[in-house]
């Protein structure tokens, strides 16, 4: 999943780096995608940044449904054949592993921090936002 013009001259690297071992659903991880696409997209334009998801949701979830409801005894199996039925998919993360990254020129690299931290916000964790220069920085 990736976004923006992948072979352009970029400065900078902005990665969200994962604080702690989770699973992410894939609904929370389109969300920050969209998130940060849509920020840094309205500033740099469309051919302006590029950015890549490093993670993918392959993990099911699964549920047993119980039914809490008067007579429910007679419809439902318990624990027997709990197996579950699908329900949505996650991406396991290991702690300090990134989760996005965006290339951006050196102008546009507050706004890609601040897209990073936006999208963050609509994961279930706090991660770090690391950024790291591509070209070597003159003094």
């Amino acid at each position: 999943f990736s976004g923006g013009k992948r072979d352009g001259d970029y400065d900078y690297c902005v990665q969200l780096c994962s604080s702690e071992k989770i699973q992410i659903r894939h609904m929370a991880i389109e969300s920050a995608r969209l998130s940060a696409n849509k920020a840094i997209e309205q500033v740099a334009g469309e051919m302006g940044y590029f950015s890549t998801l490093k993670i993918y949701p392959h993990i099911l979830l699964r549920e047993n449904k119980m039914i809490a409801t008067a007579g429910a005894d007679r419809l439902q199996e318990g624990m027997r054949g709990a197996f579950g039925k699908a329900v949505s998919l996650a991406a396991r993360v290991q702690r300090g592993q990134v989760i996005m990254e965006a290339h951006v020129k050196k102008d546009h690299l507050e706004v890609a921090k601040k897209a990073l931290h936006g999208a963050a916000v609509k994961l279930p964790i706090t991660p770090t936002i690391k950024v790291i220069p591509l070209k070597p920085v003159s003094a």
